[in-house]
């Protein structure tokens, strides 16, 4: 039996995950009475995901040539969504002169789902490097 690629494993786990949190979060917001597709919610689960998956791709085809560096260009990651968050949502959450919980949860929730999924895939790669 072949082992599934760890990109592709990464990527079915990542959707998965953020799929499952993203109908969560607006069942929750609807429950509530609170409007499901407000504060750029959808968009934010796309670009946390997108951005993941360009992360560790990059992660995984530079595992060997880097590999004394993964730890700095995972943190190069982390700052890179950081900058999309600044570029793309901070100035549409603060428009009304501060960030409401349901604005910070929109954005911080895929990007810690993602955070989680992309840490745990890159010990597992790093881990059989050495």
């Amino acid at each position: 039996m072949s082992k599934i690629n760890p990109i592709v494993q990464f990527l079915i786990v990542l959707t998965l995950s953020l799929g499952f949190a993203f109908l969560l979060h607006i069942t929750v917001l609807n429950a509530e009475g609170l409007p499901q597709y407000d504060n750029l919610i959808g968009l934010s689960y796309l670009v946390n995901s997108i951005l993941a998956a360009i992360i560790f791709i990059a992660l995984y085809i530079f595992r060997g040539k880097l590999k004394n560096q993964i730890g700095f260009l995972f943190m190069g990651g982390s700052f890179l969504k950081f900058i999309f968050f600044f570029l793309l949502f901070y100035p549409a959450y603060k428009m009304d002169g501060e960030m409401s919980r349901l604005e910070f949860a929109a954005f911080f929730i895929p990007y810690g789902i993602s955070l989680v999924i992309e840490t745990v895939f890159t010990a597992k790669m790093l881990k059989k490097l050495y």
